[in-house]
């Protein structure tokens, strides 16, 4: 019979302003870690080579990926454009497909896209105060289309696992763009109905 290690309470501290959560474990990535997603290849290289942009950071709270823990992390998701799409997270589907997810934004101004398995496709917009819920069975990838950092705060279950391939492969069926000095969701013609 195994005994199982009891993990005590504790605290982490998010500042509401800048989205840092400590103590916590930074992941960083830049244009180059999400270059195939971008609609516009040739804009993309140039940023590479110019200076490969920050577009986001995650900040995860030190929690056991196992069932019964609760996941948490803050998203710092920068204000940019590779041509006119806007900078966005790379998005990912839980490997748990049954698992959900709340995104709480603190700053800052965004889309969240959705697409369930079936193929069904939603957006949320993203403010300041809004409790996003993501249901099981939905991929997921937020968008800053502001002019200053967007910041939110995640929270899943901790065995829920993270599948970032399928939309590799598949994309979303949107793009968001800025045309005319606006925010447009335009078709994606890259996007292939995931499976």
């Amino acid at each position: 019979m195994s005994v199982m290690k009891i993990m005590k309470p504790f605290n982490v501290v998010i500042n509401f302003k800048t989205g840092e959560l400590s103590p916590g474990k930074r992941v960083l990535r830049r244009v180059s870690d999400l270059k195939p997603l971008f609609y516009n290849q040739k804009a993309a290289e140039e940023l590479i080579h110019h200076d490969d942009p920050l577009m986001y950071e995650v900040i995860y709270a030190d929690v056991p990926e196992e069932g019964g823990h609760l996941g948490h992390c803050t998203t710092i998701l920068y204000p940019g454009r590779v041509g006119e799409e806007f900078f966005f997270t790379k998005g990912h589907r839980h490997e748990k497909l049954e698992t959900a997810e709340i995104y709480f934004c603190l700053q800052g101004t965004g889309k969240l896209l959705m697409e369930s398995v079936e193929g069904e496709f939603e957006v949320l917009d993203m403010f300041p105060g809004s409790s996003s819920y993501i249901p099981p069975y939905w991929s997921h990838r937020t968008v800053n289309v502001g002019q200053e950092p967007l910041i939110f705060y995640c929270i899943f279950p901790g065995d829920a696992g993270h599948d970032y391939a399928t939309i590799e492969r598949h994309g979303f069926p949107q793009l968001v763009v800025e045309r005319n000095g606006k925010v447009q969701l335009i078709p994606n013609p890259y996007w292939k109905k995931n499976v």
